[in-house]
C-alpha cells in the first residue's frame, strides 16, 4: 500500500548553501539534519532528497560529481545514524550551455517528474506526502500533487521569505525555521 513520504531539498535545507557544490568538499550538513531525517528513519517515513543541479546544464561542472557529492552525503549522514531512502536530481535548465541538459525538463522543480518516478520506485503516495525546502519550487511541486510544502528559513530562505513571498503564488502549509522544526510538524501531521 502507497504511504506518505518526505522529499527534501538539498542545498539550503539539508547542507549548507554555498551557491553550486562544484568540489565534494563544499558539501556540508546543517547541524540539523541528521538528527532530523534519523527521526523519519525511526518513524519509517521515507526521506527522498530531490534537488536541481543546473550547475551540470550550465558548464559549471561534470555530471559524474554530482554521484561523488551524494556519495559524501550519505557518508555524512551515516555518521548521524541516518540514511536517504531515495536520491533524485536533476541537471536540466533551459538555456544551458552543455548539451544534452540545456533543455526544459519535467524533472526540473518545480516540476513533477522527480516526485513521480519516485512514487513509482518507492511506493509512494504523493498526496499525502511532504515537501521541504528554502525555495518556493520546493512547496508549488508537492502541492502540485495534492501534497503539502513546507518552506524552511535556512539557506536562501530567510531572504526569499522576507522579501519575496508577496510574489508567491503558492503559500507554504508551513514555514519552519529549520529541518528539525519541519520534521516536528510532519511527524505530528502524520501522528507518528
Amino acid at each position: 500500500m502507497p504511504r506518505p513520504a518526505v522529499f527534501l531539498d538539498r542545498d539550503g535545507t539539508v547542507t549548507e548553501e554555498v551557491g553550486y557544490v562544484n568540489h565534494v568538499d563544499r558539501l556540508r550538513l546543517l547541524p540539523s539534519s541528521g538528527p532530523a531525517i534519523r527521526r523519519l528513519n525511526q518513524h519509517a517515513v521515507p526521506a527522498v532528497l530531490v534537488t536541481n543541479q543546473a550547475g551540470v546544464a550550465r558548464g559549471y561542472f561534470p555530471i559524474r560529481l554530482i554521484d561523488l557529492v551524494h556519495q559524501r552525503l550519505a557518508e555524512l549522514l551515516a555518521a548521524a545514524g541516518a540514511h536517504l531512502d531515495g536520491l533524485y536530481y536533476s541537471p536540466f535548465v533551459k538555456g544551458g550551455a552543455e548539451p544534452p541538459y540545456n533543455v526544459p525538463h519535467h524533472w526540473r522543480k518545480p516540476e513533477t517528474g522527480m516526485i513521480e518516478q519516485a512514487a513509482r520506485d518507492l511506493d509512494l503516495d504523493l498526496s499525502r506526502s511532504f515537501a521541504v525546502g528554502d525555495k518556493i519550487t520546493d512547496v508549488e511541486m508537492i502541492q502540485r500533487v495534492g501534497g503539502k510544502g513546507i518552506f524552511v528559513l535556512t539557506g536562501y530562505g530567510k531572504g526569499d521569505w522576507e522579501y519575496q513571498r508577496h510574489l508567491w503564488k503558492s503559500k507554504p502549509d508551513f514555514v519552519a525555521a529549520d529541518l528539525a522544526e519541519a520534521v516536528d510538524w510532519i511527524l505530528r501531521e502524520i501522528g507518528a
